[in-house]
C-alpha cells in the first residue's frame, strides 16, 4: 500500500476536496475518455447523488462539475478565466473544452440534483454523460469522489482498495503495526522510510521541492486569511474572524499580561485562517480534505513560530509523518465525511497533524503512534452536520479546536515512552465500524445535528 504524500497532500480550491475538487477532477477524466472514445459528441449532461445533491449547492458541487467539464482542474485553477466560462455559458447553453467543438450544455436542465437516488458504491456519487446530435447518451460514467480530492470510477472501486500500480516500495506498510516493526527492524524514523519510499518513485528532488510548495501555498493561505476581513459567501452571514483575532494577539505582545491558554488562540487563529480562505473558495492544500485543511498547517506553523528550536528544515519531516499516518487512515477507514462522519476529517488530520509534530520534536516511531491514536480516538463520533452545506459551521472552528487537540496529544505522548494500551491500528478501526453505524443524518447531508437547529438564515 503506496500513497503519495503528493496524494493526501493536495493544491486545490475550496471550499471542498470530496465536492467540489472531486467532481472537477472527475469532469476532467470525463473530457479524457470522450477524447478517447470513437464517437462524436455534441452535448454534456451530469447528475449528482447522495451527499453531492443533498449538500451541492452550499459545496459549489454544480459550479464545479461544469467548470470541470470545461477543462479546469484545480491545481491550476484560474478564478478569473472560471468566471468569463460561467458567465459565456449563461449566455450561450454551451461549453468549449480543448479538443471538443461546442458542447450543448444548460445548466438548469443538463444538471440534475437526484435526491432520491443514492449510488451503490460512496455517499458522494456522479454520473456524467455525452450525447451525440441527437441527444442519445453514447457515453456515460458512474464516479465516486471519495474523500480528500480522491475519484474513482464505479468500476475501479469495484476493483478494491489496492489499486496502487507502481513499482514495490522499500517500506510498503499498511498498517501502523507493521510501520512499527519496519522502523524497528530498520533503524529509520517514520519519515525516513516514506522518504525513501517517496524518492523510489519520484526521485529526491521532486520530493523536495513538491513540499516546500506545499508549504508554501499552505502558509500563504494561512496569511491571506489572516489579513482578510468581511463576510463569507453562501447566505449565512457568517463574518471572517481571523484578522480581528490575529491583530488582537499581536497588540497584546510584549505586555506580559498574557495568559498562558492564549496559546491556544494562536493555534486556532491560524486553522481558521485557512477554513474561512478554504469557505470563500479560495487556494488551500487538502490536508488531508479540503473541510479539515486547516489542522495541519495550524500546527505546523504553531511550532515554527513559537516553539524555541524550530526550523523549516524540519518541515518535510512533518509531511512525510503526517502523509503516512494519513494514509493508513484512508486506506484502512475512510477521509470522507459523506462516509464516516467528521471524525474521518478532523479527526484524521488532528491525527495527522500530531504525529508530524512529536516527529520533528524528537518522538520516537512508538510515541508518533502514540499521539496519532490520542488524536484520533478524542474525535472518535463526531459527525458532520454543516449548517446549510457550507463548509463554516461548524467547520471553521472546528478545525481550530482540532489543532489545539493535535498539540496537546503530541505533547502527552512525548511524556512518555510510546507504551500505550489503544494501539492506533485498534482507534483506526474503531473509527470506521461508527462510521458504518452513524446515521446518514450526521454524514455531510445536512439533514440532522446543527444544520437543522441551527437557524440556516
Amino acid at each position: 500500500m503506496f500513497l503519495s504524500v503528493f496524494e493526501m497532500f493536495k493544491v486545490g480550491i475550496g471550499p471542498s476536496s470530496s465536492h467540489t475538487m472531486g467532481p472537477m477532477v472527475a469532469a476532467a477524466r470525463f473530457l479524457e475518455m470522450m477524447r478517447a472514445s470513437p464517437f462524436q459528441f455534441s452535448g454534456l449532461k451530469a447528475s449528482l447523488h447522495g451527499s453531492l445533491a443533498f449538500t451541492g449547492v452550499g459545496h459549489a458541487t454544480d459550479r464545479a462539475t461544469i467548470l470541470g467539464l470545461a477543462g479546469f482542474v484545480p491545481d491550476t485553477y484560474d478564478h478569473d478565466r472560471a468566471e468569463q466560462v460561467l458567465g459565456d455559458l449563461h449566455a450561450t447553453q454551451t461549453l468549449h473544452p480543448d479538443g471538443f467543438g461546442p458542447l450543448r450544455f444548460d445548466p438548469k436542465t443538463d444538471l440534475i440534483f437526484d435526491y432520491d437516488t443514492q449510488l451503490a458504491g460512496h455517499a458522494n456519487g456522479m454520473i456524467l454523460m455525452a450525447t451525440d446530435a441527437q441527444g442519445d447518451v453514447t457515453l456515460r460514467q458512474v464516479f465516486y469522489s471519495i474523500g480528500g480530492g480522491f475519484v474513482m470510477t464505479e468500476e475501479e472501486l469495484a476493483a478494491g482498495k489496492a489499486t496502487d500500480e507502481g513499482a514495490p516500495v522499500p517500506y510498503p506498510f499498511k498498517s501502523a503495526a507493521e510501520m512499527l516493526e519496519m522502523a524497528a527492524q530498520s533503524g529509520k524514523t517514520i519519515a525516513q522510510m516514506k522518504q525513501a519510499n517517496e524518492e523510489s518513485r519520484g526521485g529526491a528532488e521532486n520530493l523536495k521541492s513538491g513540499t516546500k510548495r506545499l508549504w508554501q501555498v499552505m502558509r500563504d493561505c494561512i496569511d491571506r486569511g489572516l489579513e482578510t476581513e468581511g463576510t463569507l459567501p453562501g447566505g449565512l452571514s457568517v463574518k471572517r474572524r481571523a484578522k480581528g483575532i490575529h491583530d488582537a494577539l499581536i497588540a497584546e505582545r510584549g505586555l506580559n499580561q498574557s495568559a498562558p491558554h492564549t496559546i491556544n488562540d494562536w493555534m486556532s487563529v491560524y486553522a481558521m485562517a485557512v477554513n474561512e480562505e478554504n469557505a470563500a473558495g479560495g487556494q488551500v492544500v487538502t490536508a488531508p480534505t479540503n473541510g479539515a485543511a486547516g489542522v495541519l498547517p495550524a500546527t505546523l506553523r504553531y511550532y515554527l513560530d513559537h516553539v524555541p528550536g524550530a526550523s523549516e528544515a524540519h518541515m518535510q519531516d512533518f509531511l512525510l509523518t503526517a502523509a503516512a499516518i494519513g494514509g493508513l487512515v484512508k486506506f484502512n477507514a475512510s477521509i470522507s465525511g459523506a462516509e464516516a462522519g467528521c471524525q474521518a476529517e478532523v479527526g484524521s488530520a488532528a491525527a495527522m497533524a500530531a504525529a508530524g509534530l512529536c516527529a520533528v520534536m524528537g518522538g520516537s516511531p512508538q510515541q508518533i503512534e502514540n499521539a496519532a491514536e490520542i488524536a484520533l480516538e478524542h474525535h472518535l463520533g463526531m459527525t458532520c452536520d454543516p449548517v446549510r452545506g457550507l463548509v463554516q459551521v461548524p467547520c471553521i472552528e472546528r478545525n481550530g479546536l482540532g489543532a489545539i487537540k493535535a498539540v496537546s496529544a503530541a505533547s502527552l505522548a512525548l511524556r512518555g515512552d510510546g507504551t500505550h494500551l489503544v494501539p492506533l491500528d485498534a482507534c483506526i478501526e474503531t473509527m470506521r465500524q461508527t462510521g458504518a453505524d452513524m446515521s446518514e443524518k450526521y454524514k455531510e447531508t445536512s439533514l440532522g445535528g446543527l444544520a437543522v437547529n441551527v437557524p440556516n438564515c
